[in-house]
């Protein structure tokens, strides 16, 4: 039924500038802002759509990876930016001191300004 259908991914922050802001200057992407949201532009086939909500409640699961040839550098580049990584040690998984998991795949999570998970993986 959806086989051809170009899906889209969405979800929302508490301040569409401060995200405006992140995404753009931080992260390096390519921003749009249709109907007050912001439309991310990235080399896939689908805009990313991030809307504002006044009730905003950070995602608690990663919402957007960034597939990356080299994690390292682009931990090194994020963490000059100012960006934070998450640490975890669990169970499951345990992050390095930078903030990498290492496995396949190997990754990295850290926050967007609205408290949301995003990551760069590097698959093997």
């Amino acid at each position: 039924m959806f086989s051809q259908s170009k899906a889209f991914s969405s979800f929302s922050v508490d301040d569409i500038q401060k995200a405006k802001n992140f995404y753009e200057e931080v992260l390096g992407l390519k921003t749009e802002t249709p109907m007050d949201m912001l439309s991310i532009k990235t080399d896939g086939n689908n805009d990313i759509f991030i809307y504002a909500k006044p009730n905003h409640e950070p995602a608690t699961f990663t919402v957007l990876n960034f597939p990356v040839d080299d994690i390292n550098k682009a931990v090194d580049e994020l963490a000059a930016k100012g960006v934070k990584f998450e640490q975890y040690h669990n169970e499951y998984m345990s992050t390095d001191e930078r903030g990498i998991a290492h496995g396949e795949p190997t990754i990295a999570w850290f926050k967007d300004p609205a408290g949301n998970i995003l990551s760069v993986i590097q698959e093997s």
